[in-house]
């Protein structure tokens, strides 16, 4: 592989740009900068492993972390990206987002709430879990995420999905579509994401409901059914709406095989024959994970 010099120099100097502003150093200075750091943390991502394994200065990075307030490093982090995107004109683009949970292996004793349970396999005893958002409609690397925040243990998804929604949205033209797996379907969000004028497409997972209504359906149908619904949330009723997309046993080229899907949007208009594609995307955020 053939290494651009030029893009190897402005990926470097946008690092050294990055860990200054966000651990307030100061370069070029008798102080240890961003400079000082840029290979020991490209060594450990590389690696997967910690800063002590690959570089001499772990210490120093890990007080220059303690002496800043956290959010220091997700509000630099955001306007690099803005710096970033500019160069793919994202402020002219109207993008599809993608929201999942990656996660990080923690080694030692496993105590509070931002350590999730582990079972020991490998030595890890824990994990720390992030929810990660990434553009996947546009010219932008979709390895590299929008934004990617830490989660506590009994965090509230709407809360944070819509924090995250209200600082990607000055980065972009418009949000088109945000897509989510199971795991996020819930009424809090859905109620949120209306509310806040986020059109969202959301995999359903089978309940009983989603079941009963497959079962009245012949081989490759689809349907949409308008579903209202109520949130008891601190005491008071919140009643919400969404529109259930549901297919029938829907032939995959790909594995040769024949499955049941069901999406939650609140999209006003939604084309089932592109439904299913439209949702795949999602798994390019995936992939980014992998890679």
């Amino acid at each position: 592989m053939t290494i651009n010099p030029d893009r190897y120099f402005r990926t470097l100097k946008t690092i050294d740009t990055f860990v200054d502003r966000s651990l307030e150093l100061i370069p070029y200075s008798q102080y240890l900068s961003g400079f000082d750091y840029d290979l020991d943390l490209l060594h450990a991502a590389l690696a997967k492993t910690y800063l002590e394994t690959v570089g001499s200065r772990a210490d120093s990075i890990h007080l220059a972390i303690k002496q800043v307030p956290a959010s220091n490093i997700y509000w630099n982090y955001l306007k690099t990206v803005e710096v970033l995107g500019s160069r793919f004109k994202l402020n002219e683009q109207d993008v599809v987002l993608a929201f999942d949970y990656t996660d990080e292996d923690f080694y030692g004793d496993a105590q509070g709430l931002w350590i999730y349970g582990w079972t020991g396999e490998n030595a890890v005893s824990g994990k720390f879990k992030f929810l990660t958002c990434a553009i996947i409609s546009s010219d932008l690397p979709q390895k590299i995420p929008l934004i990617s925040i830490p989660v506590h243990i009994g965090h509230n998804i709407a809360k944070e999905v819509c924090w995250c929604l209200s600082l990607i949205k000055p980065l972009v033209r418009s949000i088109k579509l945000v897509l989510f797996d199971r795991g996020f379907y819930s009424k809090e969000l859905m109620i949120s994401m209306t509310k806040a004028s986020y059109p969202y497409l959301i995999f359903v997972p089978k309940n009983k409901k989603v079941k009963k209504e497959l079962e009245k359906m012949t081989e490759s149908e689809g349907k949409k059914i308008q579903y209202q619904f109520k949130l008891n949330k601190d005491k008071t009723i919140i009643r919400g709406k969404t529109t259930l997309a549901l297919l029938k046993q829907i032939f995959d080229k790909r594995t040769g095989k024949s499955f049941d899907w069901a999406f939650a949007t609140n999209q006003s208009e939604i084309n089932l024959d592109y439904i299913i594609p439209t949702y795949k995307g999602r798994w390019r955020i995936e992939t980014g994970f992998r890679v």
